[in-house]
């Protein structure tokens, strides 16, 4: 019987900078993250000796349900931190590719601490501490909504709602590997020097939040696509698509987005590209950004 779910959405990151290193290796960033409705689920199951976990969905195959596993990781932080002596079975529907750019494992990590949360009545400015060792990803993701994101991910501040636009997300079915990625960004030519982006109050539209946008850029795109070059191709077929806005790579990849005037212009984009990404093995999500 399930006590309690919830949804983990995916994070996108519509800019991400880096902004320097700490001392112990760590990159600093600035980043605009947003969430689409595209996700994961987390359920809490009956009571349990311990911990545990099974792994079921689209994308579960391959993921283990051990103590390496980020929602075990969380579950178990936030028992320490409540000091609870009553666990839960749990159990994790991945229906978001794995590795993709779009915090799958962080958003699963977040929405775990949510739900115990709930259970067991902790605040959200707790669970955020607790969110912080886990992973850059996980605090952002503990909120679900537009914010920007500094230092190594764990400086949140509010950003203007989104607009009420539309997003389409690709992942052309393969996983990067982040420390790859890192050493390549590196190998060609590393932080960049730049003015950081300025928020208005409000985005009126999708063209006024793109138009910032330009401005800024994905700092690990170019090092990604020298990984794996057919990010590159999914980048360019976002492009060609009728009302696409823009199209930029999330995280350090392979998940891809194009942003588009609205939902329905993102979907009928998607309908468009059916057959082209069911023949590359493509996975596609298209919908609404979430609002606060």
């Amino acid at each position: 019987m399930t006590l309690l779910q919830d949804t983990a959405h995916a994070k996108i990151n519509l800019y991400l900078h880096m902004t320097g290193r700490r001392p112990d290796g760590y990159h600093l960033l600035d980043s605009l993250a947003v969430f689409a409705g595209a996700a994961d689920e987390v359920r809490i199951a009956e009571k349990s000796d311990r911990f545990s976990l099974s792994i079921e969905g689209r994308f579960g195959a391959g993921l283990e349900a051990d103590d390496s596993n980020l929602v075990l990781r969380a579950a178990r932080a936030l028992q320490a931190h409540a000091g609870k002596n009553d666990p839960y079975h749990l159990t994790l529907e991945k229906n978001l590719p794995v590795a993709s750019g779009i915090g799958g494992g962080s958003a699963d990590a977040a929405c775990t601490l949510r739900l115990l949360g709930e259970l067991w009545n902790i605040d959200e400015a707790d669970l955020i501490a607790i969110a912080e060792p886990l992973g850059a990803d996980v605090p952002v993701c503990v909120q679900q909504k537009p914010n920007r994101m500094e230092g190594i991910g764990e400086i949140l501040t509010v950003a203007p709602a989104m607009p009420n636009g539309g997003i389409l997300l690709i992942n052309p079915g393969l996983a990067v590997s982040t420390p790859d990625i890192f050493r390549s960004f590196a190998a060609m030519g590393g932080i960049i020097e730049r003015p950081a982006p300025v928020f208005p109050a409000r985005w009126t539209s999708m063209s006024d939040l793109v138009e910032m946008l330009s401005l800024t850029a994905n700092d690990l795109q170019a090092p990604a696509i020298h990984h794996a070059p057919s990010i590159g191709k999914v980048l360019d077929t976002l492009d060609m698509q009728k009302e696409c806005l823009m199209a930029r790579m999330s995280g350090s990849g392979a998940t891809c987005f194009g942003l588009f005037p609205t939902p329905d212009a993102a979907r009928n984009a998607e309908i468009e590209l059916s057959k082209e990404a069911a023949h590359l093995g493509w996975w596609t999500w298209a919908g609404p950004l979430l609002q606060d």
